[in-house]
């Protein structure tokens, strides 16, 4: 007797997309892994650690602070968000939307030299390479456009 069910009696199997991952980007998330979390937003980098993870006290946000050395090997790239000339409203480069596991969209903000931030978008609509935004950090605020899936990595310790 066959113990392999028939495919009329087999459950159905869920269909699970495949994700690519390059090997550099695992490479950094370990390293960042390696960072550990800091107790004060204040903590900065030192020996071999390439990053510090630290809470922003009152928010789930966290103060990404990299080193010299790490921010080059990520390739990190940023932009600025902008007003649109005809609408007046918010834009950013595409390419610096992330989006979490639950959907939610996300910039990262460069507040200060080798500094990354969270913070939380509402896209409106999508117009080629720009997103016209709903809510966002004001006009003028630089924001990464390469390189924010290996900060998302590093503030949530994925890569080990």
């Amino acid at each position: 007797m066959n113990s392999t069910p028939s495919p009329s009696t087999r459950p159905p199997q869920r269909k699970r997309a495949a994700v690519v991952v390059p090997a550099s980007f695992v490479a950094v998330l370990t390293a960042f892994s390696l960072a550990g979390c800091a107790e004060t937003a204040d903590t900065a980098p030192t020996g071999d650690s390439p990053a510090v993870v630290a809470e922003i006290p009152g928010t789930d946000l966290h103060r990404l602070t990299l080193t010299e050395r790490a921010v080059e090997r990520t390739g990190i790239q940023t932009a600025s968000t902008a007003l649109d000339p005809k609408t007046h409203k918010l834009t950013v480069p595409y390419g610096a939307i992330i989006y979490d596991s639950a959907g939610e969209t996300w910039v990262y903000t460069n507040p200060e030299p080798q500094v990354y931030v969270r913070q939380s978008i509402t896209v409106e609509r999508i117009n080629g390479q720009v997103a016209v935004l709903k809510s966002g950090p004001r006009a003028g605020t630089t924001v990464v456009t390469t390189g924010a899936e290996e900060l998302l990595g590093a503030e949530f310790d994925v890569g080990e």
